[in-house]
């Protein structure tokens, strides 16, 4: 169940990002509801984030959300913030995948 947890803990972590992205593209009041946003998610993220962590090992807990968060903006990044798309971005992903998978895979 913890790993379901941290999962969405990562995810929250893609969603924070965003709301960063998005707030910097507008401005007024619409970039206060994006700046709010991104403090939802972030807050979020951390309590799942610790609920994870409390029995899962940190180092692991941690690298996984932060490969969750880092491969999900990544990519988010690409499809809706006109981010540049190359083989060796996604190369890169696809390794950073390939450890969080690992990482997943030898932990008790």
């Amino acid at each position: 169940m913890n790993w379901i947890i941290l999962i969405i803990a990562g995810l929250f972590e893609v969603a924070f990002a965003s709301c960063l992205g998005k707030a910097k593209e507008t401005s007024g009041s619409e970039m206060y509801y994006w700046y709010a946003g991104f403090l939802v998610t972030m807050t979020i993220s951390m309590l799942l984030l610790i609920k994870a962590t409390q029995t899962l090992p940190i180092g692991t807990a941690y690298a996984v959300w932060t490969g969750i968060g880092a491969v999900g903006t990544a990519l988010m990044g690409m499809f809706f913030f006109k981010d540049p798309v190359s083989f060796w971005r996604i190369f890169f992903i696809a390794t950073l995948i390939g450890s969080v998978v690992g990482l997943k895979s030898v932990s008790h």
